[in-house]
């Protein structure tokens, strides 16, 4: 029955008047988050107001703390309980800020994305006779993308288990179905000397600060070595107390990033030389802390960016074709991760401002109601992706293909990328 594309249509349309048809509560919802900005693992508010979300919402079970105390669960199943083959598909929502500036980075329209998404998929599928298919519709808060990597401590517990495809959507400044995402790990170095007083008797002491400016230089002297599209970038946190005072202690921060997670154990190596040489050379202590998690690239899984766009473009997205902004690989997300695990989409959406992610422009114009125009269109496309998936079963087939042979090209990659190093 679902075969008909005229009928798929029909059904897509009911999919998005049901979404515009909740537009004041999910508006009500992003603003709350909004206006409350919370950092990684700290989203009370935010968390608690997703909860109630669901919770008061018909046909939803909701595990309010689901493997983190800021995480959480809501799912419904939709179809026939006799019918073998199931199929679960999942929405993410974040929901934390950045210091200072807020939702510069727009997390409070990704909730909303995901739970407009989710609501307007369940609408259709409960008025959809003898669907192909059992669905279990899952919405999974994920905490602490800016900083920490929720979803990869969520993967760890096993959260995303049972799920057969992932979706979620990003603010922008333009439409895209991808948009190139980099590994990236955290690194704290920190130096440990003596002090000791730097003009009476200064060769009593042991110079922290000689060993971080050293480390800085070991990392500049690193880059004429370095690929280009790898990227070291860091801040030196603490560098002593006064002038007159050898540094006993210093520490620094960097990102390591580069477009695989197979190349990024390489530079983490090279990094790791630089800052322990730095301390041998100056007699300091060192500790090299790497951060619990490292952000993975992104697996592409090309049925669904076309899905997307499809869906989108029906709707009246204009996406980009900008080569500079399709070829840009500079941001990282803990989705990446999730990629590799199960497939998944992970597009942006303009919000109707130019403003760059990470400025006070964009944290307006993620507060602002023009953003909800785009936003609910952004959530309508990516539930009408969800139903191609789910009707039409060649297309899951697909998907999953697609994902064990990205899974195997990025294995014989790493490979290949190991024996030339």
């Amino acid at each position: 029955m679902c075969e008909g594309a005229g009928l798929l249509l029909q059904l897509k349309q009911r999919l998005c008047r049901s979404i515009d048809e909740a537009e004041a509560k999910l508006h009500s919802l992003s603003q709350d988050i909004w206006s409350c900005p919370e950092l990684a693992y700290q989203e009370n508010k935010a968390h608690l107001r997703l909860v109630e979300f669901f919770s008061q919402e018909e046909g939803w079970k909701v595990d309010p703390h689901y493997k983190l105390q800021t995480a959480f669960r809501a799912c419904c199943w939709v179809g026939d309980s006799e019918q073998k083959d199931v199929v679960s598909v999942g929405f993410l929502c974040e929901y934390d800020a950045l210091p200072a500036i807020g939702h510069a980075c727009g997390h409070n329209l990704i909730a909303e994305v995901g739970a407009a998404a989710a609501l307007g998929l369940k609408a259709v599928l409960e008025n959809t006779h003898k669907l192909p298919v059992r669905v279990q519709v899952v919405v999974l808060g994920t905490p602490a993308e800016e900083d920490g990597g929720g979803k990869i401590d969520m993967l760890r517990e096993g959260a995303f288990e049972g799920l057969d495809v992932v979706f979620m959507a990003h603010p922008s400044k333009e439409d895209a179905p991808y948009l190139p995402c980099v590994a990236v790990h955290d690194v704290t170095i920190k130096y440990h000397g003596k002090a000791s007083h730097a003009s009476a008797y200064p060769w009593e002491g042991i110079n922290a600060l000689d060993a971080a400016v050293l480390c800085y230089n070991n990392l500049s002297a690193l880059r004429q070595q370095m690929k280009p599209d790898w990227r070291v970038h860091g801040i030196i946190k603490h560098g002593g107390v006064k002038p007159n005072i050898i540094p006993a202690y210093t520490e620094l921060e960097y990102y390591l990033r580069t477009p695989s997670r197979a190349e990024l154990s390489v530079l983490k190596e090279k990094a790791e030389r630089c800052f322990r040489s730095a301390a041998m050379a100056t007699g300091c202590e060192v500790e090299v802390e790497f951060a619990r998690n490292q952000y993975d690239n992104m697996l592409r899984i090309a049925t669904l960016e076309e899905l997307y766009e499809m869906n989108g473009k029906a709707l009246g997205m204009d996406f980009t074709t900008d080569e500079d902004v399709l070829k840009n690989e500079s941001g990282s997300t803990d989705f990446g991760n999730v990629t590799f695990v199960l497939p998944g989409i992970h597009p942006y959406f303009y919000i109707g401002s130019n403003a760059l992610n990470h400025t006070e422009e964009y944290t307006v114009a993620a507060g602002d109601d023009r953003a909800q125009f785009f936003t609910l269109r952004t959530a309508k496309a990516l539930a009408m992706t969800a139903l191609d998936v789910l009707l039409r079963p060649e297309l899951l087939q697909k998907v999953k293909q697609e994902f064990t042979e990205a899974k195997l090209k990025d294995a014989q990659n790493a490979e290949q990328f190991a024996k030339h190093c």
